[in-house]
């Protein structure tokens, strides 16, 4: 029966047909679809059987459809797009520990920040630690910088704090310090750098010069979860996805990501039909020096394509050697590839196109990028060259335009995320404007004809939300506002919407099930907060769904459709942060969004504190101590 009796399923005028052999399990009408089919752009319904669309276009087109079983939603004349496809996301390992990240994603002021930390450590249980892992940037916040150690000391005096920025740096607090015994005779790890002062001893600051592992280490060195728990983690984290309607996602893998133990949870989810989204997996080799030995392993294991409509095997990547590797930290000089870089990426790739395994790789510089196409072309003109293998380049900020050709030539694709967004300004300190106002260059690689998927390569750079990926692809500004890109770097709001929709699709190999809301392709779409196409360009970044759909089935619900997707298992543990805080916040239009950070920002100052004292706002034993009060 139709479910005319809930809130969010109302009566739709539709006559169920008695005794329809094979109706359509979910039905949408009175809806402004953007199909992403050329051929058919637009719709007003829907319907949806085993998973797939089996109708696209008027009422009339799917009434024909509608069982006295049917579930008809109505959407009330709102936007609908398909399912979101992050083409760069590493969902896997961060669905392990969600649950225990206090996300400043979104957060528009360092003092709003620190309060939720501070509120954080108090209810953190001995032997626990706060951690904010990435998805923020000091060019988010109205004071335009991150946290202070003092402020970390301040904020949580005895809860160990671990704060990581992009891949640049890890603040830890005093008790964070004295948990992992760093001391002044603690050496400088490999690939980051202790700052200390002025006795040796380190102050808490980690930087990550050249490389991010001293992140990696750190992070490993933190409180784990049981197995369980990583369970229901990773659905909180999938659920968070859905919410802005994320459908599919391309897990480009990472360190400290080993195959197949820490896709263990995933893997038991697909096969109780938990998962909420697609994922695309790659494969990452863990130890420098060992990664043909990974490979050769993984290939006895499993192959590209493996798997299902929820969980496949996609290739490797987005690492293939480490040495090859030119991580992004923009406040630090480009790092420059050892001299055996270029011959351990020839043996790799060599090994993969000759086992029939597509790749992907992490490039962020045209140095980096000419280096590997050199290795590319040299196989190609060897003969052994796979044609056909899909291949993509990541991140690719300053790439050439003759690079992008050699790459079209050879059959690659890209995918971009929005680091810029989190990052430009630090950049084009570095770089300049000039170079600032192109990287990546998005609008050169479209008018080649290069494939290019959009992502955000979340959630340790940037955030995960991917409106806030579409908007940087439509304003070319950060997300404090500041202005990267001229118009001829930008994007329409169509061709972005395909960047993270068809084209994702086409990355990961599944063109013809995926990407547009097709007769034939699977269920997935999002039913939005705000028609994308016509809000201001401001409030892009701030557009939800309300229903999220995949393979027909609801996931995801708000508003008029609250309590439509069934609920989540409950979060084991009370002290949570996203229990308290859930994870991304959401924040108001820019103009008002700046006033309320100024405003915050103003009154932290210790002169504001002691007038409000004086006012009887706060107690003075909080202005004596310096701390943040957590109010």
């Amino acid at each position: 029966m139709t479910m005319a009796g809930t809130p969010s399923i109302l009566s739709t005028g539709m006559t169920p047909i008695e005794g329809l052999g094979r109706p359509a399990e979910l039905v949408l009408r009175n809806a402004k679809i953007y199909t992403g089919d050329r051929a058919h752009p637009t719709a007003s319904a829907a319907a949806i059987r085993d998973g797939r669309f089996v109708a696209v276009g008027e009422e009339s087109d799917v009434a024909p459809h509608v069982g006295v079983a049917t579930r008809i939603i109505d959407a009330r004349g709102r936007r609908v797009i398909p399912g979101l496809n992050d083409s760069h996301q590493h969902v896997i390992r961060t669905g392990l520990r969600y649950l225990l990240e206090l996300r400043w994603d979104g957060v528009a002021s360092l003092r709003v920040a620190l309060r939720m930390l501070c509120e954080q450590a108090e209810r953190t249980p001995p032997g626990q630690w706060v951690r904010v892992i990435g998805g923020w940037s000091s060019e988010q916040f109205a004071e335009q910088r991150i946290p202070t150690i003092g402020e970390l000391n301040e904020a949580a005096p005895e809860t160990p704090v671990a704060v990581t920025h992009a891949y640049q740096a890890v603040l830890l607090n005093r008790a964070a310090l004295d948990a992992l015994g760093y001391t002044r005779d603690t050496p400088d790890p490999p690939g980051g750098q202790f700052v200390r002062n002025h006795a040796g001893v380190p102050t808490g600051l980690l930087l990550a010069t050249p490389s991010p592992m001293i992140i990696y280490s750190t992070l490993a060195r933190t409180p784990d979860t049981s197995p369980n728990v990583q369970l229901v983690s990773t659905r909180y984290l999938l659920n968070e996805l859905n919410r802005f309607g994320l459908t599919s996602v391309m897990d480009a893998a990472g360190g400290f990501q080993s195959f197949p133990d820490n896709y263990r949870s995933v893997m038991q989810l697909a096969e109780q039909g938990e998962l909420s989204l697609r994922l695309a997996y790659y494969l990452f080799p863990q130890t420098p020096g060992q990664e043909l030995e990974d490979f050769k392993r993984w290939m006895q294991m499993v192959r590209p394509g493996d798997g299902d409509r929820w969980l496949r095997c996609n290739g490797a990547g987005e690492n293939l050697v480490w040495a090859t590797n030119d991580y992004e930290n923009f406040a630090e000089p480009r790092p420059e590839l050892p001299p055996n870089a270029t011959h351990e990426l020839d043996t790799a790739a060599r090994l993969l196109l000759g086992n029939g395994w597509g790749f992907r790789m992490h490039a962020t510089y045209d140095e980096s990028i000419r280096a590997a196409l050199d290795v590319f072309e040299r196989i190609k003109a060897d003969g052994a060259w796979s044609e056909g293998i899909r291949w993509i380049f990541d991140h690719a900020e300053t790439v050439s335009p003759r690079s992008l050709e050699r790459i079209k030539a050879l059959g690659g694709a890209i995918s971009v995320q929005h680091r810029m967004a989190y990052q430009g300004s630090a950049f084009a300190r570095r770089y300049g404007a000039q170079q600032a106002a192109v990287s990546p260059p998005i609008r050169a690689m479209l008018d080649l004809g290069l494939r290019v998927g959009a992502g955000t390569d979340a959630p340790r750079v940037s955030s995960y939300n991917p409106w806030v990926s579409l908007a940087w692809l439509v304003t070319g500004r950060t997300v404090g506002g500041a202005l990267l890109y001229p118009p001829e770097n930008r994007v329409s709001r169509e061709v972005a919407l395909d960047m993270y929709t068809t084209a994702g699709a086409d990355l990961s190999g599944e063109s013809d099930v995926k990407g547009t809301i097709s007769v034939g392709k699977y269920g997935d779409l999002a039913v939005l907060s705000a028609d994308y196409f016509t809000v201001p360009e401001d409030d892009i970044s701030r557009i939800e769904s309300l229903l999220t759909v995949v393979d027909g089935r609801i996931v995801y619900s708000a508003g008029e459709y609250e309590d439509t997707a069934p609920p989540l298992p409950p979060i084991p543990f009370s002290w949570s942060p996203i229990a308290h805080y859930g994870a991304y916040q959401q924040s108001p239009p820019r103009g008002v969004r700046q006033a309320q950070a100024l405003t915050d920002a103003v009154a932290e100052s210790t002169e504001h504190r002691i007038w409000r004292e004086g006012r009887g706002e706060i107690g003075a034993d909080v202005v004596r101590q310096g701390h943040h009060g957590c109010y």
